[in-house]
């Protein structure tokens, strides 16, 4: 049987109490974004590589971004400091081995987190869908009761899906991004 690596991860730091006598916890997160992430066009998740392509189609003035597949695929995006603030919360309160996931229990289509992208970067031209291109999986959420009930029952602070994460702030935290990116790309030379 072949075992992904989160899966053999997993398997390792829940012997680590049997073995050596301490506490671990395996936390599993969704999609990440935020400051430090990736903007390398070949290497690059989906929130960063949508930003450089809108804010470089921008630049050039390009009348239409391609974006892969249909735009129909859901997904699920969690900002780094809410994946902090989870962590923290799962140190002083969480006492299990099994695997906790940590998301914000909402996600969003490809198409819609393109229309945000491109509102924040400000590009004013078409978004057409490449449907030839592969999709991936139809939709990626994760179960994350287990982390609200730790926090509660509540809607807690880490999570994007309370006041801090209408459309509003998650424009925000996209802009965010881009403007690392362009003050990166200003350091570097090779955004203007």
């Amino acid at each position: 049987m072949v075992r992904s690596g989160q899966d053999c991860g997993h398997q390792v730091v829940s012997g680590l109490p049997r073995e050596f006598g301490f506490n671990t916890i395996c936390v599993m997160p969704t999609n990440l974004y935020g400051p430090g992430d990736n903007f390398d066009p070949d290497s690059s998740h989906v929130v960063p590589a949508l930003i450089r392509r809108f804010h470089e189609a921008k630049l050039r003035g390009d009348e239409c971004v391609i974006a892969w597949g249909t735009g129909t695929p859901r997904r699920e995006f969690l900002h780094v400091t809410d994946l902090a603030d989870a962590i923290v919360l799962l140190l002083e309160r969480y006492d299990a081995q099994s695997l906790i996931n940590v998301g914000c229990g909402e996600d969003i289509t490809i198409r819609e987190l393109c229309e945000i992208v491109m509102a924040v970067t400000g590009y004013r031209g078409r978004l057409e869908f490449d449907a030839g291109k592969p999709d991936g999986v139809p939709r990626k959420l994760l179960d994350v009761s287990r982390i609200h009930a730790l926090a509660g029952g509540r809607r807690s602070r880490f999570d994007p899906g309370s006041n801090r994460s209408t459309r509003g702030s998650r424009r925000m935290r996209v802009r965010c991004a881009c403007d690392q990116e362009r003050h990166a790309g200003q350091e570097r030379g090779c955004l203007r």
